[in-house]
């Protein structure tokens, strides 16, 4: 009797726990509201979801992790997901600004690739708050004819990041226009890697050295930008740029789309690049969590990741969905990078306050020119 009686106790206690589970996906109203990285999404994505969920979907863009960062600080964002890119999420975790996964809701994490999970781990241990969305690295794309012809009888560099750190190069090319990303955390890892020091050093005399050599070459750079730089390079009004793999690659495919005879190549270091993870994650006060959970576990079915990979140019962590992936871009070794490629690249690492406000400062200067 006491076994059927603590038999009876369990299901019923099952049955009030899955009630609840009913319950409070019942109490969120059928919305959704995403902050994700501009040109970064599929035409379909988010209208195949509120076709399929009924959830409809407010989606919202921006173009550096420091806008995302000060929107979850503030608090109330209003947001479901946001797409914080790795080293900047492990702040918000340490800041407590967002929610730990529930990944009972969250069935096709197993379609996640095991060393990319291993990789997030270092920034969030057991992965129990991001899941990778895309990743892709920060280096250096080229319109190819403009640079051969802006560098005349100068051979192309061994190492690609001497057309934008080397004034030697970087002053010829700003004759077709020199781009750099807007954003302090991308273009001191880069500038530190340049010099041989650590993409995320916690060393204030690196960052020095990194300030004047940003110092050096600032004459020569025309453009700051995030996002506008892609349609730059794909019309010629850019010819190299600082910037993130994807999205060189798209710059490539609009050029190739619009016929227009510009080709654009992304160039893989021979030395070193900083890797970047993309992750979805819930904010701590976001109003729709289960719906977010709803979303995260769809992107993360294999045809679905596959389509942001095929519209975007940057690579997935779906095990499951190279097999949806177009041929020409699974092969493309500058969207999934070689093994060996891989293992030279810098993983993503958070730095403490005091960097980071050193950071600030030094890109802050290097922009305005003072």
């Amino acid at each position: 009797m006491a076994g059927k009686f603590v038999g009876a106790v369990l299901v019923a206690a099952g049955l009030m726990a899955v009630a609840g589970q009913v319950a409070a996906q019942a109490q969120e109203e059928k919305v959704l509201n995403i902050y994700n990285w501009s040109d970064y999404i599929a035409d379909d994505t988010v209208k195949n979801f509120e076709k399929e969920t009924g959830i409809k979907v407010r989606y919202d863009v921006f173009d550096n992790n420091e806008i995302l960062n000060s929107k979850l600080a503030a608090g109330k964002s209003g947001y479901d997901i946001v797409v914080p890119t790795a080293q900047w999420a492990r702040l918000q975790i340490d800041g407590k600004l967002l929610r730990k996964l529930d990944k009972s809701k969250l069935s096709n994490l197993k379609n996640l690739d095991p060393a990319i999970q291993a990789k997030l781990a270092g920034i969030d241990p057991n992965n129990d708050y991001l899941v990778d969305w895309l990743w892709g690295y920060t280096t250096v794309g080229i319109n190819v004819n403009k640079v051969k012809a802006a560098l005349g009888g100068m051979p192309m560099p061994d190492n690609a990041w001497d057309l934008i750190f080397n004034p030697k190069y970087a002053s010829k090319l700003k004759s077709c226009g020199v781009s750099f990303l807007d954003s302090p955390s991308e273009v001191l890892p880069a500038a530190l890697l340049y010099l041989g020091k650590p993409a995320y050093s916690k060393n204030a005399a690196d960052y020095a050295e990194a300030g004047k050599l940003l110092q050096a070459i600032r004459p020569n750079v025309t453009l700051f930008s995030s996002s506008g730089y892609i349609n730059d390079m794909a019309n010629g009004a850019v010819c190299v740029a600082l910037g993130w793999s994807g999205d060189i690659n798209i710059a490539r495919q609009r050029a190739i789309d619009a016929k227009n005879g510009n080709v654009i190549e992304v160039l893989v270091p021979k030395t070193q690049a900083a890797l970047m993870f993309d992750t979805m994650a819930i904010p701590a006060d976001a109003p729709h969590p289960n719906n977010a959970h709803l979303w995260i576990n769809y992107i993360l079915r294999p045809e679905v990741h596959a389509s942001l990979t095929n519209k975007v140019f940057y690579a997935n962590p779906n095990t499951a969905s190279l097999k949806f992936v177009r041929k020409d871009i699974a092969g493309n070794k500058t969207v999934f990078l070689s093994d060996a490629d891989k293992q030279r690249m810098a993983a993503p690492e958070a730095v403490p306050a005091d960097i980071r406000r050193n950071i600030t400062r030094i890109y802050t200067k290097f922009k305005t020119g003072l």
